[in-house]
């Protein structure tokens, strides 16, 4: 084994190399490449973690402060996302405050009002955080093609970023003020009955020059409480003699409801008149005193025994429809896809007996695929001139199926400020804040599921003059009770 020289006396050995461990905070200022280098990184940082750019090159606690954040919002988004996909009622009831007891219903509001506080504060020290980058980088340090492009490239992703917080935090918003405004109520939850949740929907027109507003359409949504499955019941809003559940209407008119004509009110005998009946007519408050105490209406009451009358079904809730900002929401959803199977007239209909559509229409729906916008759309619900009252029921529930298949996440998510503020002036409601997230989830069981509309019409059976109303309860029971087939005997 040869023996190691020792070195020479006098030979001096090549130093190492000196490696700088914090290129980013010690920088070769003194090298334009370093420099540029340098400040694309902390530009991108800057963008992708917020806070980073700061700990890395700047000032430390600025940046644990802007780290701490980010990720505590990575960390709260991650948890939410989490809570959507596994259970959605259960998200939406955390996000609405269903969870606070009913003595602090004022507070409900809270939880989104802290989320789009914290969004809105974040947007804020994004802004800080972005300014503080673009100091750090040394704009006169890089090379001149690097300042314009590093400081453009800087300022988009802070719009970017800081519009896109911006924006969740507004929509945060929205959602509160409309959630507040269509579902007033904060009282307990209610168990289906007979395994279905009945919702009375209704329909009118409270447009300009709209006195003593008659429910133009009327119509009973049943959700079976464990599918999910849909079957729509269409009322006739001309429906006479109809019976009443038990209840002051059923006190008033034992034997079906009659038609009494009037020089000073002049209502008649169809569910429609039972509104103009009930609170321009007569004292709706005496006749339903908890009416209004409980987010419903006098007039609305009577027309939700009226329907429980002739279905023969309990119906706890409401939701009212109406039509003069039915335009708003298509327009929010982008317009809706109909196949119009006949040529229709918008307008007001006729000014003297005798007058052709061609000569009082301000325009025409033409037949074919049509994408709607919202006026087109109302007018398609509203024509029934040149038809009847059940072609006009079909054109309803239609209009209402096109506007349902426009709920896709995307759609509403892309648009949800504009759906929002237009639901605030749509929709009316008794179903409780505490039940939202349980239809949420019925909902999205919903739309994996045919809907069954029955029309209690001419075409579906039922003499519209002398409606037989026992073999409406038996449409309705075989409908939503269907039979099970008998197993089929072996061999």
């Amino acid at each position: 084994m040869s023996a190691v020289s020792p070195p020479r006396p006098g030979r001096r050995q090549a130093a190492a190399p000196v490696v700088n461990p914090y290129p980013l905070r010690y920088p070769d200022s003194s090298s334009r490449a370093v420099m540029t280098r340098r400040a694309w990184w902390l530009v991108v940082l800057n963008f992708l973690v917020p806070g980073s750019a700061q700990a890395l090159a700047g000032n430390r606690r600025l940046g644990r402060f802007g780290l701490g954040a980010t990720l505590l919002l990575w960390a709260l988004t991650l948890v939410c996302a989490v809570i959507a996909l596994v259970d959605v009622g259960t998200f939406v009831d955390l996000a609405t405050g269903a969870w606070v007891p009913g003595w602090l219903a004022l507070l409900r509001p809270v939880p989104m009002l802290v989320v789009q506080g914290i969004l809105f504060l974040y947007a804020g020290l994004w802004i800080v955080l972005t300014i503080d980058t673009l100091r750090l980088v040394r704009l006169v340090k890089i090379q001149p093609w690097a300042r314009l492009a590093t400081s453009i490239v800087a300022v988009a992703a802070l719009v970017l970023s800081s519009a896109g917080a911006v924006w969740a935090s507004n929509s945060v918003g929205a959602a509160r003020d409309a959630l507040g405004a269509v579902f007033t109520q904060t009282g307990p939850a209610v168990e289906p009955v007979d395994g279905y949740y009945n919702i009375l929907l209704l329909g009118a027109d409270s447009g300009e020059g709209r006195d003593s507003m008659r429910f133009d359409s009327i119509s009973v949504v049943s959700i079976n409480a464990e599918t999910g499955a849909t079957t729509i019941f269409g009322i006739p809003r001309d429906m006479p003699n109809f019976p009443f559940a038990p209840g002051p209407m059923q006190d008033k008119y034992p034997n079906g409801h009659e038609s009494h004509p009037s020089a000073t009110c002049g209502w008649g005998s169809g569910i429609n008149q039972l509104r103009t009946e009930v609170e321009v007519c007569q004292d709706g408050n005496a006749i339903y005193p908890d009416a209004v105490a409980n987010g419903s209406e006098p007039g609305v009451e009577a027309t939700k025994d009226a329907a429980e009358g002739i279905l023969g079904i309990q119906i706890p809730f409401y939701a009212f429809i109406d039509m003069d900002g039915f335009a708003a929401l298509i327009d929010a959803l982008g317009g809706v896809d109909i196949n119009v199977s006949e040529r229709l007239p918008k307008g007001g209909g006729p000014t003297y007996e005798g007058q052709s559509a061609e000569e009082w229409a301000i325009g025409w729906i033409e037949p074919g695929e049509q994408h709607m916008d919202g006026d087109t759309a109302q007018w398609y619900a509203r024509s029934r001139y040149t038809t009847n009252d059940w072609d006009r029921m079909l054109r309803q529930r239609q209009l209402q199926e096109a506007i349902l298949a426009q709920f896709t996440p995307g759609n509403v998510l892309s648009r949800f400020q504009d759906v929002a503020a237009a639901g605030t002036h749509l929709v009316k409601t008794d179903v409780p804040q505490t039940m939202l997230g349980y239809f949420v989830e019925l909902a999205i069981k919903a739309k994996e599921q045919p809907v069954t509309s029955i029309e209690l019409t001419p075409q579906g059976g039922i003499d519209d003059r002398h409606p037989d109303y026992d073999k409406v309860h038996q449409i309705v029971q075989q409908a939503l009770y269907p039979p099970t087939p008998s197993p089929t005997p072996e061999g």
